[in-house]
């Protein structure tokens, strides 16, 4: 890397912590730092949401993934879209999560059962979060000291100083520069900034990988794979032992019995300037993953090509020299796409990309520490507390809360040996408290019959099965049954036990009067909101939707059909016999046309919706009047 690259990683961050420090007079009041003081509105929060997702451990998952399966796990995630469509097209979970307006979904759940319940279910968020979150910055400094080819010691004065924390703490400062200064608003805006620069800049990188690479190259590349681990055929990939069919079913089931049940970005959850407005922000989520979704899956490809074939030999021998001196194999297959980036892109992609990953880890970690700190504070300590703090004390303790989060984060990345795939290793974290939390949630919102009771049963349920997976993982690496089918396991018994013990008693909860009963949102139905006549219902268009609305709600139906129909032409030709190596080969040419057309699209799109949305965000908190009771806690006569 030369002076150039190291220019444009240095101006990014810099930039994101001048804004936060703009944008710290708007933070007024706790709602503020906990939530924008619900004032998001839909483009800044599908493209900030989504780039607190997208981290830099995100894009190295995702390396690791499509190293190992090529082209075939983009088929089997083709049914993500119609999935996650059909979850925000329905206001699944999120249109009755907002009308209840809490701040937290564990604020909810004392609403809807106890507060007793809600100190437990937060500790058990809070915990599988704070595990989940701690291998976040030994991921990103790895990738950072192997993509900069990074000494692993230097000196300072007399002193002999290891390179590894002091990348983590670089990356974590940053990011609590941006957390601290400004809460939830400094977050959500910087966010969004950081969304449309990594959109943009990966399009750049895009473009680069077709010019390096001739595309027959590519496809002589991947047409070289064993039986059983075909980089083309999604229908081949039996004897892949991780990603394999099952994972991608476990994870369409997940989808539905875990929505909004993660809280690693609760802070969106009621970020939104109405329930209308986080649903149509969850609608153009859809759109929003043709682009970020998009540069993960060449990059490994663009691995494999320089790894195996004869015409890049003399680059592969430079990689390999890099990755043998890996510590263990586990390191080395999750940094094998970065070693081979930092050998071939170019003065400039190169910067551009590093400073892709450092926004990215920016994104995710602010998003991360607010939203673990804000449940460490919201969720367990004020609830064993029972009384309200000051304003002024209230944002002092989620300020301490959010720097603790951090502080852990750093201390569980040095110490903590990762022994399975990142992807996986978060499934089974998430289990601890994602097992039986999709059961609370759902009941809760939708069956009068659920209990407390039965809530705990499955909360214990799914918590047991999640820690003991994860010390059975790493006690033995080997165990038959990985974080996936744990995670399995912990969802299905966790809801079969919130069934039976809830079934045994006798009480019924009136959901009408977990609706928020505020002026705002007496007007709030259990079937979100009035819905139009005839064939419009059935679609679950309501009456609050715009003209421009329904036009983006039907295109994002028809973005949806068509993916549905790729994945349904690929599973009859398989089925038929006619879908050959050949005919993969061609599904996937015009796959990847079809995504890039799409991604330029919608770039363009969201940096002029989100832009627009950023100012009227500023205008309202700048305008709007503070609410200082409006801080989570619940008074004691709305709850059981």
């Amino acid at each position: 890397m030369n002076l150039i690259d190291y220019l444009i990683i240095a101006l990014v961050p810099v930039m994101l912590i001048v804004v936060s420090f703009l944008l710290k007079g708007l933070t007024r009041g706790v709602a503020d730092f906990l939530a924008a003081n619900r004032c998001g509105g839909r483009y800044l929060l599908t493209v900030a949401e989504g780039s607190a997702g997208l981290g830099a451990i995100s894009i190295v998952s995702q390396f690791e993934l499509y190293y190992q399966g090529g082209f075939t796990p983009a088929f089997w995630q083709l049914v993500n879209l119609p999935v996650v469509l059909v979850l925000t097209l329905s206001g699944w979970v999120i249109y009755r999560f907002r009308a209840t307006r809490a701040l937290t979904l564990a604020q909810m759940l004392e609403m809807r059962y106890s507060k007793r319940l809600r100190i437990f279910a937060g500790s058990l968020a809070f915990l599988a979060g704070l595990i989940n979150y701690g291998i976040f910055p030994a991921v990103t400094a790895r990738f950072f000291m192997s993509f900069c080819q990074m000494p692993s010691h230097i000196g300072v004065f007399s002193l002999t100083l290891p390179v590894y924390p002091l990348v983590m703490m670089a990356i974590l400062g940053s990011a609590l520069v941006v957390t601290l200064r400004g809460g939830q608003t400094a977050v959500m805006i910087t966010d969004f900034i950081q969304g449309q620069f990594i959109n943009i800049a990966l399009l750049a990188i895009i473009f680069w990988f077709f010019i390096r690479f001739d595309w027959i190259t590519v496809v002589d590349t991947l047409k070289v794979s064993e039986g059983g681990k075909s980089f083309l055929d999604p229908f081949d990939i039996g004897d892949m032992p991780d990603f394999n069919i099952w994972y991608y079913l476990i994870g369409i089931y997940s989808a539905f019995y875990t929505h909004m049940a993660w809280q690693g970005t609760q802070g969106y959850n009621a970020a939104a300037l109405s329930p209308h407005e986080a649903r149509m922000g969850k609608v153009l989520s859809n759109w929003r993953l043709a682009v970020s979704h998009f540069a993960p899956v060449l990059l490994p490809i663009c691995a494999l090509v320089v790894l195996t074939h004869a015409s890049e030999v003399a680059v592969a021998e430079q990689v390999m020299t890099v990755l043998d001196a890996m510590p263990s194999e586990q390191l080395r297959t999750q940094q094998t796409t970065t070693a081979v980036l930092a050998e071939i892109l170019p003065v400039g992609l190169l910067g551009l990309f590093a400073a892709v990953m450092f926004t990215a880890s920016i994104s995710t970690d602010s998003s991360y520490m607010h939203s673990w700190g804000s449940i460490l504070i919201q969720d367990i300590i004020l609830p064993l507390r029972g009384k309200p703090l000051s304003p002024k004390m209230h944002l002092l303790v989620l300020r301490i809360a959010i720097f603790s989060v951090a502080a852990f984060a750093f201390t569980f990345s040095l110490l903590f040996q990762q022994s399975q795939n990142i992807l996986l290793f978060w499934m089974l974290s998430g289990a601890i408290y994602l097992g039986g939390a999709g059961a609370v949630v759902i009941g809760g919102l939708y069956w009068s019959r659920g209990t407390t009771q039965g809530a705990y049963a499955a909360l214990i349920v799914g918590s047991t099965i999640g820690v003991g997976g994860l010390i059975v993982r790493q006690v033995d690496p080997d165990f038959f049954l990985n974080g996936a089918q744990i995670y399995f396991m912990s969802m299905v018994c966790s809801s079969v036990s919130y069934f039976i013990v809830s079934m045994l008693g006798k009480q019924r909860f009136d959901l009408k009067t977990l609706m928020a009963g505020e002026a705002q949102a007496a007007q709030a139905t259990l079937d979100a909101p009035k819905k139009s006549k005839g064939l419009l219902s059935r679609l679950g268009i309501s009456e609050e939707f715009t003209k421009r609305d329904r036009l983006v709600y039907f295109l994002t139906m028809l973005l949806a059909a068509t993916f549905m129909l790729s994945f349904f032409v690929g599973l009859i030709w398989h089925f038929t016999g006619n879908a050959d190596q050949s005919w993969w080969i061609r599904f996937w040419t015009l796959f990847i046309g079809f995504k890039i057309t799409l991604a330029l699209i919608v770039t363009v799109w969201f940096l002029i919706g989100g832009s627009m949305d950023v100012r009227s965000l500023i205008r309202r908190l700048r305008s709007g009047e503070r609410d200082k009771d409006d801080d989570g806690h619940v008074d004691p006569l709305t709850s059981q």
